[in-house]
């Protein structure tokens, strides 16, 4: 059974960094790529980065800079570090990939995902 999970949310003041991770299990997530989205109460789910097989990454223009997706195989697991955090990333954070994700084509939209983690919510406040 594939099951992706979210972990490292919390609340961090501005300016500050969280680590989320996304952890597979029932399949091999270094064969597959793996996305990354948020959602804040009232708006629609947004694309915000995508990882390939091979390790090419993609950032949405409103985290380039800031968010650096990274995996680590051998532990099956996704991560997004989010540096230089602002009130606006506030958010339910998810990751997502699917039987036919094998590259990051059109990663920001949801449609084009059909496993999900739970979401792991990231506040950033003072």
């Amino acid at each position: 059974q594939v099951q992706l999970v979210e972990s490292g949310g919390g609340l961090v003041q501005p300016g500050g960094s969280l680590r989320l991770s996304c952890a597979a299990s029932g399949f091999t997530l270094a064969n597959y790529a793996i996305g990354w989205f948020r959602q804040a109460p009232g708006k629609e789910r947004e694309g915000l980065s995508c990882i390939t097989s091979g390790g090419r990454t993609f950032y949405a223009d409103s985290v380039k800079g800031r968010f650096t997706i990274s995996r680590d195989n051998a532990k099956n697991t996704v991560y997004l570090q989010m540096n230089s955090l602002k009130p606006e990333d506030t958010a339910a954070y998810y990751c997502a990939t699917g039987p036919n994700r094998w590259t990051c084509s059109g990663y920001k939209q949801p449609s084009g995902y059909d496993d999900w983690g739970q979401g792991t919510q990231v506040t950033v406040s003072s």
